[in-house]
């Protein structure tokens, strides 16, 4: 998941080499890691600007503006790849836990701690003011696959019999918020994420406080 941050193309404020005919998606990739650096830095889509990212890959702007017709374009093809890397990460949280209730914890503590590493990107993500003009449907994968970690457990016995749809919408309103919380207040006295997020599953879920300890 962080190798979207961290991967560099050419070194930032360089030139960048002229790509090989043929290798115009490379140069579009490049553009997006670009942008979602900038936006991680920033936490504000409003503060990039397609100079900055054509600075940062190490092209002319008029490179980026052949692949992106205005930032809004930019902004939603990072986020849309951000938000794909992040949905197979919180997937492959769940591989080396036990049971549906550990599979579920797994998936809302890798996206706590996402947050706690990319607090930029996640404002942007979900508070930016792109939110209000666009529809980022991309975003419904990850609140269906925890519907169907609740169902699970529901199935699995481990959880009372319930609404998994509207469970799963009181789970991620209170993760959300926690987290949230946690990067506009940072200088509250937060318990350690682990213990909130128990206690949201017992509480809204219906699992035992000890699951996944």
């Amino acid at each position: 998941m962080d190798q979207t941050t961290s991967a560099s193309a050419g070194s930032p404020g360089g030139r960048r080499d002229r790509n090989p005919r043929g290798q115009g998606e490379r140069l579009r990739e490049d553009i997006v890691g670009a942008a979602l650096r900038l936006l991680d830095e920033h936490g504000d889509d409003q503060a990039l600007s397609m100079r900055a990212v054509a600075r940062e890959v190490g092209v002319a702007a008029t490179s980026v503006y052949i692949h992106f017709a205005d930032r809004d374009a930019l902004v939603l093809a990072a986020l849309e790849r951000f938000h794909r890397e992040l949905v197979e990460a919180v997937d492959q949280a769940e591989t080396g836990a036990a049971d549906p209730a550990e599979k579920l914890r797994a998936r809302v503590l890798l996206l706590g701690r996402w947050v706690q590493r990319h607090p930029g990107l996640y404002k942007v993500l979900h508070e930016s003011t792109l939110n209000q003009r666009v529809a980022m449907s991309f975003k419904q994968e990850l609140a269906e696959r925890t519907t169907a970690a609740v169902q699970r457990c529901i199935d699995a016995g481990l959880a009372p019999a319930d609404d998994a749809a509207v469970v799963s919408l009181d789970l991620r309103a209170a993760v959300h918020g926690a987290v949230s919380m946690r990067v506009n207040q940072p200088d509250l006295p937060w318990p350690p994420l682990e213990e909130q997020v128990d206690r949201f599953l017992a509480k809204l879920v219906g699992l035992t406080p000890a699951v996944g300890r």
